[in-house]
C-alpha cells in the first residue's frame, strides 16, 4: 500500500504529534502532509526526518506564529492536497485534517482527537479571545464559524472509518457527525514515567496555566487546607490569577523538564486534576509513576482512572469544578488512602502504553483494509 498521513500542523510537540509519531511507526514508508510545518530541528527525528508536504498557508505573513489566525482558509488549504496515488489516507484531526479529499477507491481513516472545537463547543471562547465577540466583526466571525461547522459536518462523510481517542470523544463524534467511532486510546510513554522514589507529604498539580485547566480552584481549595502542601508545576497566562489565590502551603515551580516532572509525580501523594479533557495524558503518566489521581469526573479521565467503586482503585472523582469539591475529594482520598497502591496504578497505566497503541491501531487499520479489499 501507498500510505499518506495528514496532520493539521507541525509547530510544537504535544499529544496529537505523539499519535502521529506512532502512526508513522506503524507505517514507516508513509508520506506526511500538514497545513504548515515549523517543527523545530530538535523534534524532527520524531517524524524520522521526513519531508512534510505543506500548503500555501506555509508562506503567508506571520504564519510561523499566527497560523491559527488563518482558520477561515484552512478548509480550502486542506482540500488542495493531492492524494492521487495513495491507497490509504490516515488523518490525525482536531480541526480540518479529516476534510482532505479522497477518491472513492481510496480508504480514509481518521483518528479524531476532538471534533473541531472552534466551530462547536469552544466557539464563544474563540471569538472572545480573538476580540470578535461583538460588533460587525463579531457578526461576520459568527457567520464564518457557522459555515465552518457546516463544512465540518459535511466533510465527515468523506471518512470511511473514525477512530476516537476516548469514548468521550466517540460520543462527540456521534453528536456532531452522526457517525460511529472505534475507541483506541492515545499512546503514553509509561517507560519514562516509571515507579521510583519515596512518597512525600505533598499533592501535585501540573499543567499549562490557562483558564480551562482550573488550577485556580485547586489552589483555592488548598488555601482552605493550610495543613496540607500543594506543588504547582507549569506556567502560563493565568499564573497571576492562580498565585493570588495561594496560601503559604502552595509552592510554584514553574515549567519543569521531563525528568523533574517525573520525579515530582513519583513522590507526590496524589495528582489533583480539575480540567475536563478529551483524554488527559497527565493522569496516566501519574499512574505510571504509581501515583493516584484526584480528578474532576468528566471527560476522558473517567476512562483512564479507576474510581473508588473499582476493586483496585487508582483514584477518585469530584463532581463540580469548585474549591469546595476539591477540598472534599482530598478528604475522601485521605480517608481511603489504604485502598490505593502504586502497583495497581502502574498496572492500569500500562493499558495505555505506546506498544499497545501501535498494536491496536495497526490491527484496526489492516482489518479495515482487508474488508475494503474483500468488497473490491
Amino acid at each position: 500500500m501507498k500510505v499518506a498521513i495528514v496532520h493539521e500542523w507541525f509547530t510544537t510537540w504535544a499529544g496529537s504529534e505523539n499519535v502521529v509519531e506512532q502512526i508513522l511507526a506503524c507505517f514507516p514508508d508513509a508520506d506526511l502532509f500538514a497545513l504548515v510545518d515549523f517543527l523545530p530541528e530538535s523534534d524532527r527525528s520524531r517524524i524520522a526526518g521526513k519531508h512534510v508536504n505543506t500548503t500555501f498557508l506555509q508562506n503567508l505573513p506571520f504564519a510561523r506564529t499566527r497560523y491559527r489566525s488563518y482558520l477561515p482558509l484552512m478548509p480550502f488549504a486542506v482540500e488542495r492536497f493531492d492524494m492521487a496515488g495513495y491507497d490509504l489516507v490516515i488523518s490525525s484531526s482536531h480541526a480540518v485534517a479529516k476534510g482532505v479529499r479522497v477518491a472513492p477507491k481510496q480508504l480514509h481513516i481518521t483518528y479524531v482527537h476532538s471534533p473541531m472545537r472552534y466551530a462547536w463547543d469552544l466557539q464563544d471562547q474563540y471569538l472572545r479571545e480573538s476580540g470578535l465577540d461583538r460588533g460587525i466583526k463579531g457578526f461576520l466571525a459568527k457567520q464564518m464559524l457557522r459555515w465552518l461547522r457546516n463544512w465540518d459536518r459535511r466533510t465527515a462523510q468523506r471518512v470511511d472509518h473514525f477512530v476516537a481517542n476516548s469514548r468521550y470523544i466517540a460520543a462527540r463524534v456521534r453528536n456532531a457527525y452522526g457517525r460511529e467511532a472505534e475507541t483506541i486510546y492515545p499512546p503514553v510513554d509509561v517507560e519514562t514515567f516509571c515507579l521510583g522514589g519515596q512518597r512525600g507529604d505533598y499533592y501535585v498539580a501540573a499543567s499549562r496555566l490557562v483558564p480551562y485547566k482550573k488550577v485556580d480552584i485547586i489552589v483555592e481549595a488548598f488555601a482552605l487546607m493550610p495543613e496540607k502542601r500543594l506543588v504547582v508545576i507549569g506556567d502560563g497566562p493565568s499564573l497571576p490569577k492562580v498565585r493570588a489565590k495561594a496560601g503559604g502551603n502552595v509552592t510554584f515551580l514553574g515549567h519543569l523538564g521531563r525528568d523533574e516532572l517525573v520525579r515530582h509525580l513519583q513522590t507526590a501523594r496524589a495528582l489533583v486534576f480539575a480540567a475536563e479533557e478529551d483524554f488527559g495524558i497527565l493522569p496516566v503518566e501519574a499512574q505510571a509513576c504509581g501515583t493516584p489521581v484526584i480528578a474532576f469526573g468528566r471527560g476522558g479521565v473517567t476512562e483512564s482512572v479507576r474510581g473508588l467503586d473499582a476493586e483496585n482503585p487508582t483514584g477518585l472523582f469530584f463532581n463540580e469544578q469548585s474549591a469546595t469539591s476539591v477540598r472534599t475529594a482530598v478528604a475522601d482520598f485521605e480517608a481511603n488512602a489504604h485502598r490505593f497502591s502504586s502497583a495497581a496504578c502502574r498496572t492500569n497505566a500500562e493499558l495505555f502504553s505506546t506498544p499497545r497503541f501501535r498494536e491496536l491501531f495497526k490491527a484496526y487499520v489492516l482489518k479495515a483494509v482487508h474488508e475494503a479489499q474483500a468488497r473490491g
